[in-house]
């Protein structure tokens, strides 16, 4: 008997089989230990932590504290530091296990969660750009900007989302290790997607399609 909590799925990543016509282009998940840091922020509690230890040490020696009351109060600081990087580590760990990032020749799809399986389904025709951020681990997000009158749930997409932006999410595949492959494969599909609905719309009945196409661009 399979545990697998996506055995449901006729492809891993797609929540039902891809419409005649569409094609898979790429699959990818997040890094799990860059999803640490920049998602969990597990070097800032570090941080925190680390300080706290400073503070307590410089706090008892000025004010005539033992040195084990010092000790005892830093190995319990320790300690907590240790257990809140370590359930933020496995967050982490499992978000990036259950995530599944897919480009098609028609849409994105962000396949999320680990209580609540669901994925987000994105039409090319929604996108209207693309940024790609990298950074120095090697790793990279991938930022969509969607329509305004489309709505993202902020609370129910995280850490799926580009930080910094509340008021308006941009869903975003995050901390990619081959980040520069997906984003010119995005910038393809979304390529080929403007030609042929541009190539669609030929009745004198229709007004032609206005705007220009999205483009993915990189931000190091």
């Amino acid at each position: 008997m399979s545990h697998d909590d996506f055995d449901f799925e006729p492809q891993k990543g797609l929540p039902a089989p891809l419409p005649e016509g569409e094609t898979l282009l790429w699959q990818g998940s997040p890094n799990w230990r860059s999803l640490a840091v920049r998602a969990y922020h597990v070097r800032k509690v570090a941080i925190y932590f680390s300080i706290l230890v400073a503070c307590r040490i410089g706090f008892g020696l000025s004010n005539g504290h033992s040195i084990s009351a010092i000790a005892l109060s830093c190995v319990v600081l320790v300690g907590l530091g240790a257990v809140a990087i370590g359930v933020l580590s496995l967050l982490a760990y499992y978000t990036s296990r259950e995530t599944v990032y897919s480009i098609t020749s028609r849409r994105v799809l962000l396949r999320h969660g680990v209580a609540v399986p669901m994925t987000m389904n994105i039409p090319f025709k929604s996108i209207e750009a693309a940024d790609m951020s990298s950074f120095g681990d090697k790793t990279g997000d991938l930022a969509l900007k969607v329509r305004t009158d489309q709505r993202v749930g902020y609370l129910i997409t995280w850490p799926h989302l580009r930080p910094g932006f509340i008021t308006q999410p941009q869903p975003s595949f995050r901390a990619l290790s081959d980040a520069q492959a997906a984003a010119q494969i995005l910038a393809q599909a979304l390529a080929a997607d403007a030609g042929q609905a541009a190539a669609r719309v030929e009745s004198p009945s229709r007004a032609p399609v206005q705007g220009s196409s999205p483009r993915v661009a990189a931000a190091v």
